[in-house]
């Protein structure tokens, strides 16, 4: 199984999106319709990559969008840029979210004490490839994060791609230590003091910081498709949340191809930026 995606209006704008489609070529939701497993049975997990590796600019699924696309977080009517956590440049790892996941804000859990942050679950591939915004890698998970943001649960789980030709060698949280000595330490440090430039405190975290293995996030990626599933059969209340896809075809918010594609002929066309289209001319 594999996706591409479509970008529309003008990177770096407001307006720009990136949907995707299946092998079929029929747009599909990255948060509800791209199944979450790659392989159950081995616990493989599909991620959808938001943020590449070093790079600034705040992309995530729309949740509240029709398709979700991606689409760049905006703060006070300007696009969002994440500030460099000294000495890194940009985000550590390629930053995404596993498809088919909600966490869910009417649930208080019951190890962090926290509700969920409405969002599907965060991940963090340490793999040593640097992904393209929009892809959908296989992952396998290693551990998990748990960060307070704002008074919410916003796990952040970390995975490797499958496709790391040293994936075989990490299988759980205390290989990340063994193998790639301070990525989490570094790790934490980034969750704690990245918002700090915008002039907020430093995160928190639940389990004082500490890393749960493989087992702890497995069990909690695995919560999280649960909610997901209450959320796409509407069985708990949508709030805000757009559950529009072309795929969960006992969902009631199933909808046509047609549908689907109105939804993208909508955004305006894809604009390459001034700089590429100079810069493709004069080379």
């Amino acid at each position: 199984m594999s996706f591409t995606i479509e970008e529309r209006g003008k990177p770096n704008t407001l307006d720009y999106r990136v949907f995707f489609r299946n092998t079929e070529g029929k747009y599909v939701s990255p948060f509800h319709d791209i199944p979450i497993y790659a392989d159950e049975a081995q616990n493989i997990f599909h991620a959808v990559v938001e943020v590449p590796r070093w790079t600034n600019a705040k992309m995530e699924i729309a949740t509240k969008d029709p398709l979700n696309p991606l689409k760049q977080d905006i703060k006070k009517g300007n696009l969002r840029y994440v500030a460099n956590v000294f000495p890194h440049k940009g985000y550590i790892w390629n930053y995404g979210a596993i498809p088919q996941t909600w966490e869910d804000p009417g649930h208080k859990d019951r190890d962090t004490g926290c509700c969920g942050d409405n969002d599907p679950i965060d991940i963090c591939d340490i793999g040593y490839k640097v992904c393209s915004r929009g892809e959908v890698i296989k992952v396998k998970v290693l551990g998990t994060l748990a960060l307070i943001d704002e008074g919410e649960t916003d796990w952040k789980v970390i995975v490797i791609n499958m496709e790391d030709p040293e994936a075989n060698n990490f299988n759980n949280i205390d290989d990340v230590r063994r193998l790639k000595p301070g990525y989490l330490e570094a790790t934490f440090e980034w969750f704690k003091k990245y918002k700090i430039p915008d002039g907020k405190p430093e995160n928190q975290f639940a389990f004082n910081g500490e890393f749960k293995d493989r087992d702890f996030a497995l069990k909690t990626v695995k919560e999280t498709h649960e909610f997901w599933k209450a959320l796409i059969s509407k069985k708990t209340n949508a709030g805000e949340l757009n559950c529009t896809n072309t795929c969960v075809t006992d969902s009631p918010f199933c909808c046509s191809t047609t549908d689907a594609k109105a939804v993208v002929d909508a955004v305006s066309s894809f604009q390459l930026s001034y700089y590429l289209v100079h810069h493709t001319k004069t080379a």
